[in-house]
Protein backbone atom coordinates (compact mmCIF):
# COMPACT_ATOMS: atom_id res chain seq x y z
CA UNK A 1 0.00 0.00 0.00
CA UNK A 2 0.99 3.23 -0.71
CA UNK A 3 2.27 5.92 2.01
CA UNK A 4 1.66 9.76 1.20
CA UNK A 5 3.55 11.88 2.59
CA UNK A 6 2.77 15.25 3.91
CA UNK A 7 6.12 16.85 2.38
CA UNK A 8 8.66 18.71 4.21
CA UNK A 9 7.84 19.64 7.78
CA UNK A 10 10.35 22.37 7.46
CA UNK A 11 14.37 23.17 6.88
CA UNK A 12 15.06 20.54 8.67
CA UNK A 13 13.77 17.00 9.03
CA UNK A 14 14.64 13.93 11.47
CA UNK A 15 17.15 11.68 9.98
CA UNK A 16 16.47 7.74 9.51
CA UNK A 17 19.15 5.51 10.88
CA UNK A 18 20.25 5.38 7.63
CA UNK A 19 20.48 8.67 5.91
CA UNK A 20 23.09 10.63 7.12
CA UNK A 21 23.45 14.33 7.34
CA UNK A 22 26.57 14.62 9.71
CA UNK A 23 28.69 17.50 9.07
CA UNK A 24 31.17 17.53 6.68
CA UNK A 25 34.58 19.31 6.33
CA UNK A 26 36.24 20.36 3.74
CA UNK A 27 39.44 21.78 3.17
CA UNK A 28 39.82 25.62 2.27
CA UNK A 29 39.13 26.25 -1.41
CA UNK A 30 38.96 22.34 -2.01
CA UNK A 31 36.44 19.79 -1.94
CA UNK A 32 36.59 16.19 -2.45
CA UNK A 33 33.53 14.87 -4.24
CA UNK A 34 34.45 11.71 -5.48
CA UNK A 35 34.97 8.28 -3.35
CA UNK A 36 38.47 7.35 -2.16
CA UNK A 37 39.56 10.00 -4.24
CA UNK A 38 40.67 12.54 -1.30
CA UNK A 39 44.18 13.21 -2.83
CA UNK A 40 43.64 14.06 -5.77
CA UNK A 41 40.17 15.87 -5.12
CA UNK A 42 42.13 18.19 -3.09
CA UNK A 43 44.22 19.40 -5.47
CA UNK A 44 46.70 18.20 -8.44
CA UNK A 45 50.49 19.33 -8.54
CA UNK A 46 50.77 22.50 -10.73
CA UNK A 47 53.24 20.05 -12.90
CA UNK A 48 50.64 17.40 -13.92
CA UNK A 49 47.58 20.06 -14.31
CA UNK A 50 45.54 18.24 -17.07
CA UNK A 51 43.37 19.49 -19.50
CA UNK A 52 40.57 17.96 -21.73
CA UNK A 53 40.73 17.49 -25.53
CA UNK A 54 37.80 16.48 -26.24
CA UNK A 55 36.85 15.99 -29.81
CA UNK A 56 33.97 15.31 -32.22
CA UNK A 57 33.83 11.54 -32.81
CA UNK A 58 30.36 10.26 -34.06
CA UNK A 59 27.03 12.87 -34.77
CA UNK A 60 24.18 10.31 -34.19
CA UNK A 61 20.70 11.25 -36.08
CA UNK A 62 17.66 9.94 -35.65
CA UNK A 63 15.16 11.95 -33.52
CA UNK A 64 12.23 13.99 -34.72
CA UNK A 65 12.44 16.72 -31.93
CA UNK A 66 14.25 18.53 -29.21
CA UNK A 67 16.57 15.48 -27.59
CA UNK A 68 16.03 16.14 -23.60
CA UNK A 69 17.60 13.87 -21.70
CA UNK A 70 21.07 11.15 -22.54
CA UNK A 71 22.44 8.35 -20.42
CA UNK A 72 25.81 6.21 -20.42
CA UNK A 73 24.54 2.89 -19.90
CA UNK A 74 26.72 1.87 -16.73
CA UNK A 75 28.84 -0.75 -18.27
CA UNK A 76 29.88 1.75 -20.68
CA UNK A 77 28.44 -0.08 -23.94
CA UNK A 78 25.40 2.02 -24.83
CA UNK A 79 24.17 5.36 -24.65
CA UNK A 80 20.28 5.85 -24.36
CA UNK A 81 18.46 8.96 -25.81
CA UNK A 82 14.77 10.30 -24.97
CA UNK A 83 13.00 12.88 -27.22
CA UNK A 84 10.83 16.13 -25.96
CA UNK A 85 10.82 20.06 -25.10
CA UNK A 86 11.97 21.48 -21.67
CA UNK A 87 10.93 25.09 -21.14
CA UNK A 88 11.35 27.99 -18.19
CA UNK A 89 8.25 28.50 -16.58
CA UNK A 90 4.92 26.79 -16.09
CA UNK A 91 2.36 29.36 -18.48
CA UNK A 92 5.28 28.82 -21.16
CA UNK A 93 4.70 24.87 -20.55
CA UNK A 94 0.56 24.91 -20.10
CA UNK A 95 0.76 27.08 -23.26
CA UNK A 96 3.29 25.39 -25.61
CA UNK A 97 2.84 21.67 -24.51
CA UNK A 98 0.54 20.89 -26.76
CA UNK A 99 2.15 22.36 -30.08
CA UNK A 100 5.69 20.87 -28.63
CA UNK A 101 5.34 18.06 -26.61
CA UNK A 102 2.28 15.75 -28.12
CA UNK A 103 0.51 14.73 -31.17
CA UNK A 104 3.30 14.75 -34.10
CA UNK A 105 5.95 17.18 -32.96
CA UNK A 106 7.23 14.28 -30.35
CA UNK A 107 8.78 11.26 -31.30
CA UNK A 108 8.16 9.17 -28.28
CA UNK A 109 10.84 6.70 -28.85
CA UNK A 110 13.63 5.89 -26.82
CA UNK A 111 16.76 5.46 -28.68
CA UNK A 112 19.87 2.71 -27.43
CA UNK A 113 22.67 3.63 -29.40
CA UNK A 114 26.35 1.70 -29.77
CA UNK A 115 29.08 4.28 -27.99
CA UNK A 116 31.83 2.23 -29.99
CA UNK A 117 29.86 2.35 -33.46
CA UNK A 118 27.13 4.87 -33.30
CA UNK A 119 24.80 3.03 -34.72
CA UNK A 120 21.62 2.61 -33.33
CA UNK A 121 21.06 -1.01 -31.22
CA UNK A 122 17.22 -0.57 -30.50
CA UNK A 123 14.58 1.91 -30.94
CA UNK A 124 11.60 1.14 -28.36
CA UNK A 125 8.50 2.30 -29.18
CA UNK A 126 5.13 2.45 -26.66
CA UNK A 127 4.74 5.75 -24.83
CA UNK A 128 1.69 8.00 -26.03
CA UNK A 129 2.90 11.46 -25.83
CA UNK A 130 6.85 13.15 -25.54
CA UNK A 131 9.28 11.94 -23.15
CA UNK A 132 11.43 14.09 -20.82
CA UNK A 133 14.33 11.65 -19.20
CA UNK A 134 15.89 8.40 -18.86
CA UNK A 135 17.72 6.15 -16.99
CA UNK A 136 19.50 2.45 -16.61
CA UNK A 137 19.10 -0.03 -14.18
CA UNK A 138 22.50 -0.71 -12.23
CA UNK A 139 23.26 -3.98 -14.28
CA UNK A 140 22.49 -2.36 -17.77
CA UNK A 141 19.87 -4.53 -18.33
CA UNK A 142 16.91 -2.32 -17.94
CA UNK A 143 15.68 1.35 -18.98
CA UNK A 144 13.37 3.89 -17.31
CA UNK A 145 11.53 6.01 -19.26
CA UNK A 146 9.50 9.08 -18.16
CA UNK A 147 6.55 10.94 -20.07
CA UNK A 148 4.13 13.00 -20.84
CA UNK A 149 1.36 10.55 -20.71
CA UNK A 150 1.79 10.58 -17.17
CA UNK A 151 3.72 7.24 -16.82
CA UNK A 152 7.12 5.23 -16.57
CA UNK A 153 7.82 2.77 -18.59
CA UNK A 154 10.78 -0.34 -18.21
CA UNK A 155 12.21 -1.50 -20.43
CA UNK A 156 14.00 -4.65 -21.35
CA UNK A 157 17.33 -3.32 -23.36
CA UNK A 158 18.26 -6.90 -24.33
CA UNK A 159 14.94 -7.96 -26.33
CA UNK A 160 13.90 -3.86 -26.44
CA UNK A 161 10.47 -5.25 -25.60
CA UNK A 162 8.25 -3.69 -22.48
CA UNK A 163 8.59 -4.66 -18.85
CA UNK A 164 6.01 -2.45 -16.60
CA UNK A 165 4.37 0.47 -16.94
CA UNK A 166 3.78 2.48 -13.66
CA UNK A 167 1.03 4.56 -12.95
CA UNK A 168 0.13 6.99 -10.82
CA UNK A 169 1.29 10.41 -11.50
CA UNK A 170 -0.96 12.53 -12.33
CA UNK A 171 0.51 15.13 -14.21
CA UNK A 172 3.66 14.84 -16.73
CA UNK A 173 6.77 12.61 -15.28
CA UNK A 174 9.80 15.20 -16.07
CA UNK A 175 12.11 13.11 -14.21
CA UNK A 176 13.32 9.43 -13.31
CA UNK A 177 16.42 7.15 -11.73
CA UNK A 178 17.27 4.40 -10.56
CA UNK A 179 18.76 4.10 -7.04
CA UNK A 180 22.46 2.19 -6.87
CA UNK A 181 21.00 -1.30 -5.64
CA UNK A 182 17.94 -1.60 -8.88
CA UNK A 183 14.92 -2.05 -7.15
CA UNK A 184 14.14 1.43 -6.91
CA UNK A 185 13.04 4.25 -9.01
CA UNK A 186 12.71 7.77 -8.07
CA UNK A 187 9.96 10.19 -10.26
CA UNK A 188 9.37 13.53 -10.08
CA UNK A 189 6.48 15.57 -12.09
CA UNK A 190 4.40 18.51 -13.22
CA UNK A 191 1.98 17.47 -10.65
CA UNK A 192 4.86 18.75 -7.37
CA UNK A 193 5.29 15.34 -6.60
CA UNK A 194 8.03 12.73 -5.99
CA UNK A 195 7.28 9.22 -5.82
CA UNK A 196 9.25 6.01 -4.85
CA UNK A 197 8.81 3.13 -6.99
CA UNK A 198 9.07 -0.74 -6.22
CA UNK A 199 10.57 -1.85 -9.53
CA UNK A 200 9.89 -5.76 -9.02
CA UNK A 201 6.46 -5.23 -8.33
CA UNK A 202 5.86 -1.90 -10.78
CA UNK A 203 3.97 -0.45 -7.26
CA UNK A 204 4.40 2.81 -6.13
CA UNK A 205 5.10 2.54 -2.42
CA UNK A 206 5.30 6.47 -1.56
CA UNK A 207 4.18 9.82 -3.07
CA UNK A 208 5.68 12.79 -1.06
CA UNK A 209 4.02 16.04 -1.51
CA UNK A 210 7.77 17.50 -2.91
CA UNK A 211 7.62 21.34 -3.66
CA UNK A 212 5.18 23.65 -5.12
CA UNK A 213 5.83 23.95 -8.63
CA UNK A 214 6.90 20.87 -10.87
CA UNK A 215 9.45 18.81 -10.06
CA UNK A 216 12.72 19.02 -12.83
CA UNK A 217 15.12 16.43 -11.25
CA UNK A 218 15.22 13.68 -8.57
CA UNK A 219 18.44 11.71 -7.60
CA UNK A 220 19.58 8.68 -5.35
CA UNK A 221 22.67 9.19 -3.06
CA UNK A 222 25.45 7.07 -3.38
CA UNK A 223 23.96 4.30 -0.69
CA UNK A 224 20.76 4.99 -1.87
CA UNK A 225 19.43 6.31 1.71
CA UNK A 226 18.54 9.63 0.25
CA UNK A 227 16.74 11.53 -2.54
CA UNK A 228 17.23 15.16 -3.54
CA UNK A 229 15.25 16.44 -6.02
CA UNK A 230 14.54 20.52 -7.45
CA UNK A 231 12.25 22.42 -8.79
CA UNK A 232 10.72 25.22 -10.53
CA UNK A 233 9.97 26.81 -7.30
CA UNK A 234 13.65 27.32 -6.87
CA UNK A 235 14.37 24.98 -3.85
CA UNK A 236 16.36 21.73 -3.41
CA UNK A 237 15.33 19.58 -0.77
CA UNK A 238 16.88 15.91 0.32
CA UNK A 239 14.33 13.29 1.63
CA UNK A 240 14.94 10.05 3.21
CA UNK A 241 14.20 7.53 1.17
CA UNK A 242 12.60 4.57 3.73
CA UNK A 243 10.27 7.45 5.21
CA UNK A 244 9.75 10.24 2.87
CA UNK A 245 10.96 12.48 5.82
CA UNK A 246 11.85 15.70 4.70
CA UNK A 247 16.03 16.18 5.70
CA UNK A 248 16.98 19.45 4.49
CA UNK A 249 15.64 22.24 2.41
CA UNK A 250 18.32 24.29 0.47
CA UNK A 251 17.70 27.94 -0.78
CA UNK A 252 19.47 30.45 -1.54
CA UNK A 253 18.86 34.41 -1.99
CA UNK A 254 17.35 35.09 -4.92
CA UNK A 255 15.51 30.97 -5.44
CA UNK A 256 16.56 31.17 -9.03
CA UNK A 257 14.33 27.96 -11.05
CA UNK A 258 16.51 24.64 -10.79
CA UNK A 259 16.52 22.86 -13.17
CA UNK A 260 18.93 19.86 -12.63
CA UNK A 261 20.50 18.36 -9.24
CA UNK A 262 22.08 15.37 -8.29
CA UNK A 263 24.65 14.25 -5.36
CA UNK A 264 28.20 13.95 -5.89
CA UNK A 265 30.04 10.55 -6.28
CA UNK A 266 30.25 10.52 -2.92
CA UNK A 267 27.12 11.18 -1.64
CA UNK A 268 28.76 14.54 0.37
CA UNK A 269 27.92 17.48 -2.10
CA UNK A 270 24.92 18.24 -4.43
CA UNK A 271 25.87 19.94 -8.13
CA UNK A 272 22.62 22.19 -8.86
CA UNK A 273 22.05 24.09 -12.34
CA UNK A 274 19.66 26.98 -12.15
CA UNK A 275 18.29 29.21 -14.86
CA UNK A 276 20.55 32.17 -13.72
CA UNK A 277 22.94 30.81 -16.07
CA UNK A 278 25.02 29.34 -12.81
CA UNK A 279 25.77 25.94 -11.33
CA UNK A 280 26.51 25.84 -7.79
CA UNK A 281 28.07 22.43 -5.92
CA UNK A 282 26.33 22.76 -1.87
CA UNK A 283 27.65 21.49 0.86
CA UNK A 284 24.13 19.83 2.15
CA UNK A 285 25.28 19.36 5.48
CA UNK A 286 26.20 23.39 6.47
CA UNK A 287 23.52 24.46 3.68
CA UNK A 288 26.31 26.20 2.01
CA UNK A 289 27.81 26.88 -1.94
CA UNK A 290 31.37 25.64 -1.70
CA UNK A 291 31.91 26.73 -5.41
CA UNK A 292 30.01 28.42 -8.43
CA UNK A 293 30.54 27.91 -12.16
CA UNK A 294 29.59 30.28 -14.88
CA UNK A 295 30.14 31.23 -18.77
CA UNK A 296 27.50 29.10 -20.06
CA UNK A 297 23.80 30.24 -21.15
CA UNK A 298 20.57 28.75 -19.16
CA UNK A 299 17.90 30.89 -18.78
CA UNK A 300 15.11 29.64 -19.86
CA UNK A 301 15.41 25.32 -20.31
CA UNK A 302 16.03 22.67 -17.97
CA UNK A 303 19.87 21.76 -18.66
CA UNK A 304 21.82 19.06 -17.21
CA UNK A 305 25.07 19.01 -15.52
CA UNK A 306 27.88 16.45 -14.29
CA UNK A 307 30.41 15.19 -13.22
CA UNK A 308 33.44 13.81 -14.96
CA UNK A 309 36.57 11.94 -13.35
CA UNK A 310 37.99 9.81 -16.22
CA UNK A 311 40.72 12.35 -17.20
CA UNK A 312 40.59 14.98 -14.84
CA UNK A 313 37.68 16.63 -12.10
CA UNK A 314 35.53 18.11 -14.24
CA UNK A 315 31.98 19.65 -14.31
CA UNK A 316 30.12 19.44 -17.52
CA UNK A 317 27.02 21.41 -19.04
CA UNK A 318 25.08 22.19 -21.90
CA UNK A 319 24.44 25.78 -22.72
CA UNK A 320 21.67 27.45 -24.68
CA UNK A 321 24.34 28.86 -27.34
CA UNK A 322 24.83 25.61 -28.42
CA UNK A 323 27.73 25.14 -26.65
CA UNK A 324 28.97 22.23 -23.98
CA UNK A 325 30.92 24.02 -21.34
CA UNK A 326 34.06 22.08 -18.87
CA UNK A 327 34.94 23.64 -15.74
CA UNK A 328 37.51 22.44 -13.55
CA UNK A 329 36.01 21.20 -10.48
CA UNK A 330 38.03 22.78 -8.16
CA UNK A 331 39.29 26.19 -9.80
CA UNK A 332 35.78 26.69 -11.49
CA UNK A 333 37.82 27.88 -14.40
CA UNK A 334 36.66 27.24 -17.87
CA UNK A 335 39.23 24.48 -18.86
CA UNK A 336 37.24 23.47 -22.85
CA UNK A 337 34.18 24.68 -24.63
CA UNK A 338 32.66 21.99 -27.17
CA UNK A 339 31.66 23.96 -30.40
CA UNK A 340 28.93 21.88 -33.30
CA UNK A 341 25.58 21.84 -32.04
CA UNK A 342 23.38 24.40 -34.08
CA UNK A 343 20.84 25.09 -30.92
CA UNK A 344 20.13 24.97 -27.23
CA UNK A 345 22.33 22.07 -25.59
CA UNK A 346 20.20 20.05 -23.43
CA UNK A 347 21.54 16.54 -22.03
CA UNK A 348 25.13 16.26 -21.18
CA UNK A 349 26.35 12.90 -19.62
CA UNK A 350 29.85 11.60 -19.13
CA UNK A 351 30.96 8.09 -19.78
CA UNK A 352 31.38 6.00 -16.28
CA UNK A 353 34.75 4.73 -17.21
CA UNK A 354 36.00 6.26 -20.76
CA UNK A 355 36.72 10.28 -21.69
CA UNK A 356 33.76 10.15 -23.40
CA UNK A 357 30.74 12.79 -23.49
CA UNK A 358 27.44 12.56 -24.61
CA UNK A 359 25.64 15.66 -25.69
CA UNK A 360 21.75 16.47 -27.48
CA UNK A 361 20.50 19.10 -28.94
CA UNK A 362 17.13 20.71 -29.70
CA UNK A 363 15.01 21.55 -32.59
CA UNK A 364 17.30 23.41 -34.87
CA UNK A 365 20.09 20.99 -34.66
CA UNK A 366 18.25 17.67 -33.57
CA UNK A 367 21.40 15.54 -32.93
CA UNK A 368 23.58 13.64 -30.29
CA UNK A 369 27.54 14.51 -29.97
CA UNK A 370 29.82 11.92 -29.07
CA UNK A 371 33.11 13.60 -28.11
CA UNK A 372 35.92 11.51 -27.48
CA UNK A 373 39.37 12.73 -25.33
CA UNK A 374 42.12 10.22 -26.25
CA UNK A 375 45.10 12.25 -25.42
CA UNK A 376 44.63 12.71 -22.23
CA UNK A 377 45.28 9.70 -19.71
CA UNK A 378 42.25 7.73 -18.05
CA UNK A 379 42.59 7.79 -14.54
CA UNK A 380 38.73 5.80 -14.45
CA UNK A 381 39.28 1.77 -12.85
CA UNK A 382 37.45 -0.02 -15.77
CA UNK A 383 38.97 -0.55 -19.26
CA UNK A 384 36.22 1.12 -21.36
CA UNK A 385 33.84 -0.44 -23.47
CA UNK A 386 34.73 -3.62 -25.01
CA UNK A 387 31.50 -4.03 -27.54
CA UNK A 388 27.88 -2.89 -27.87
Amino acid sequence: MEDASAGPSGSNGRASSKADLSPVSCAAGSVSVHPDKAATDSGQAATEKPRPRYKPRFTLSGHTMSISSVKFSPDGKMLASACTLRLLDVRAIRALTQSYCHGKAADKLVKVWSVLTGVIIWTMEGHEEGLNDVAWSGDSAYLASASDDKTIKIWNVDSGSLQKSLKGHTNYVFCVNYNPQSNLLASGSFDESVRVWDVSRGKSLRSISAHSDPVTAVNFSSDGSMIVSCSYDGLIRIWDTSTGQCLKTLEGDSNPVCSSARFSPNGKFILCSTMDSTIRLWNYHTGRVLKTYTGHRNEGFCIFSCFSFTGGKWIISGSEDGKVVLWDLQTREIVQVLEGHRDTVLGVATHPTENIIASSAMEKDLTIRLWFDTETKTVGSGTGPSRA
